[in-house]
């Protein structure tokens, strides 16, 4: 077991003679970075990272996402607050927020005449967000490739109808996350962060795990020396997950969601 794996499990046996490349440990050594040096990024860098977002799968080949890059310090200020005062997103030098988007579509429809049904089904919120979700983690192994780091930024969406303001986003237009992207200050490191181990979210043939709990319970206990290791008083994985959707208290803001994206013209039907 490479000691990448060590860290990203702690725990197990690797199967022997199982696949590895470059490319896997990189995978396996992400981390999510929330403190970066006041350092500018090569030019050309947001260039090749849309290529690598662009060489993504996209369903039927819409294509529907978009990309709303963010240096402004002004604006990144204002997002950061609409997003709980994150001060990694004043700090990195790009933000970047991906937008499921499906006006595109839309606006060449209207060139030919043609009213779109589609997208006020849920199908096409899924569409849409799938695609911006899966060209963002395209950039984020492109970015790391190059020595970067990132961390994604979902509390935009706790203010969601605020930030589609400040993007000034037509209809059939909705932010999914942000991205901070820099690089990150040696000062403060960031650690690669156990996970549920694979038995727990691998089923074959049919969904069912007999041990889950007792392999749920072995992780709270990897999980919670993680958290000592990095001096926080974070509760166990289990705690901490079912708190989270306890209440609606927890979402933030995010109770609103549907409003905003029917108002956004996303009916959800």
């Amino acid at each position: 077991m490479s000691s990448s794996l060590n860290h990203r499990y702690r725990h197990g046996e690797w199967p022997q003679g199982a696949p590895w490349n470059e490319i896997i440990e990189s995978l396996v050594q992400h981390r999510s970075v929330r403190s970066y040096l006041d350092k500018p990024l090569p030019e050309g860098t947001l260039s090749t990272l849309v290529a690598a977002a662009q060489s993504a799968a996209t369903s039927s080949n819409l294509q529907a996402w978009s990309l709303v890059a963010i240096e402004d310090p002004a604006r990144k200020a204002r997002l950061a607050e609409l997003a709980g005062n994150q001060a990694h997103i004043r700090q990195a030098p790009l933000f970047l927020v991906w937008l499921a988007d499906l006006s595109r579509i839309e606006r060449q429809a209207e060139r030919r005449d043609i009213d779109l049904g589609a997208p006020a089904y849920l199908d096409s919120l899924l569409v849409s967000s799938i695609d911006a979700a899966l060209a963002a983690q395209n950039a984020v192994v492109a970015l790391e490739s190059l020595g970067l780091g990132s961390v994604y930024i979902g509390a935009l969406r706790n203010n969601l109808a605020a930030v589609i303001d400040e993007l000034q986003l037509p209809p059939l237009v909705f932010p999914v996350f942000g991205l901070c992207v820099g690089y990150a200050d040696p000062a403060h490191p960031s650690a690669v962060k156990p996970r549920l181990p694979q038995q727990v979210v691998l089923h074959r043939e049919t969904y069912g795990q007999p041990v889950e709990q007792q392999l749920i319970e072995d992780y709270d206990q990897h999980i919670a020396a993680f958290y000592r290791e990095q001096g926080l008083s974070t509760p166990s994985w289990s705690q901490q997950a079912v708190e989270r959707l306890r209440s609606i208290k927890t979402l933030n803001g995010r109770e609103h969601i549907s409003a905003v994206l029917k108002g956004q013209r996303f009916e959800q039907k």
